[in-house]
């Protein structure tokens, strides 16, 4: 087959043991070539501008930049990126952020190598590639209520274990404030208390310590 019908591929991920997996299993496929790896998401943008690869896969959890930001970045400035989500990460705000910044696919990195070219197949042709269990956790996210830019942050507060005098105190408002921001966010997560709240953030990718 000749080279001009090859699926060039760049592999973002800050594991080099991963970027190599995934560069066997990719260069495999006859269609298919890694032109290039990053191993952060400054990295990626500049390797994207250099190469502008077909397919893009992208961790979400990178050093000095993370895959949205720079899933965000790529797309703003290259219209036809095709990047797909690669990640371990399964909570729906992962999801949701993913797939908002531009993703046209979301794969966890358990899926089984043939799972994953057919996945770098169906992006390519234009598609977008959502397996059936991240669909569901995307459409559980929709329907949950948003947190809004302060109840993150207060929530973020108490994800490291702080009082909310000690909230208040990092964020200037009254401890009486935080306290009506912390029962908005046990109502909104469907929890009864702070602890509960904090797993509920952390497994759902809206918070990470």
């Amino acid at each position: 087959m000749s080279q001009s019908t090859n699926i060039r591929i760049m592999i973002a991920d800050d594991h080099a043991i991963v970027r190599q997996g995934l560069a066997t299993i990719v260069d495999r496929d006859p269609e298919m070539t890694v032109i290039a790896q990053a191993e952060d998401g400054q990295q990626a943008i500049a390797l994207f501008r250099e190469h502008q690869p077909d397919i893009t896969l992208m961790d979400l959890r990178m050093p000095q930049m993370d895959g949205v930001e720079a899933i965000t970045a790529i797309c703003a400035e290259f219209k036809q990126a095709r990047i797909m989500v690669l990640t371990t990460y399964d909570g729906d705000e992962d999801i949701y952020r993913g797939l908002q910044s531009g993703a046209a696919g979301y794969l966890l990195k358990d899926a089984k190598p043939n799972e994953l070219l057919n996945a770098i197949r169906t992006i390519h042709s234009g598609q977008k590639y959502v397996p059936l269990e991240v669909g569901a956790k995307l459409v559980q996210r929709m329907s949950n209520p948003e947190l809004s830019a302060r109840e993150l942050d207060v929530l973020r507060l108490m994800a490291q274990g702080m009082s909310n005098l000690e909230i208040g105190t990092v964020l200037n408002i009254s401890e009486s404030t935080v306290k009506s921001h912390v029962n908005r966010i046990l109502s909104k997560l469907g929890v009864s208390d702070r602890t509960q709240a904090v797993i509920i953030a952390i497994k759902r990718g809206i918070v990470s310590l």
